[in-house]
């Protein structure tokens, strides 16, 4: 089925589903290609070209498809769990290009975690997805570390 307008006047895609549905479901390859530490799924997310953009919390902009695959690599081989609990989502589609905001709730193991636990934690990340020919694919993924609760008190001070 091809993405045109629905009687409501809403763009639809697959099987009815609305074009954010299907931009979501992109979004939800690229967490779930991530909690599998599956570098195969994780290449399938990716837009291969124009050059990709990659910034995880904390650490400097990784451009480049090759160059990102190798960082997905390391990131995999040192993290023996992660699992994203997202929140607040939201979605926006303008033409051939989308993005996803949400709050990125995390629970991993590895490096920085309590020796035999978990660690938490917390970013609010943007994803940005140009449509293809094979459909939605990620094109850059910004990920910024939530650094306080941002409750009462710190909003008073």
């Amino acid at each position: 089925m091809t993405d045109g307008p629905r009687q409501d006047g809403a763009p639809k895609g697959p099987a009815g589903a609305t074009v954010e549905d299907v931009v979501l479901q992109a979004n939800t390859a690229f967490y779930n290609a991530f909690e599998a530490g599956d570098l195969d799924l994780m290449a399938a997310v990716w837009l291969p070209e124009p050059d990709p953009v990659c910034i995880h919390p904390g650490n400097a902009a990784i451009s480049g498809y090759a160059e990102m695959m190798r960082a997905w690599a390391m990131i995999f081989a040192n993290t023996p769990y992660i699992q994203f609990f997202l929140t607040d989502v939201q979605v926006r589609v303008d033409g051939d290009v989308a993005y996803v905001t949400c709050t990125e709730n995390v629970l991993s193991s590895g490096e920085g975690a309590p020796e035999d636990g978990f660690a938490g934690g917390k970013a609010l990340s943007t994803n940005v997805f140009r449509r293809t020919s094979s459909g939605w694919r990620l094109w850059i993924h910004h990920a910024s570390p939530v650094l306080s609760s941002g409750g009462p008190q710190e909003e008073a001070e």
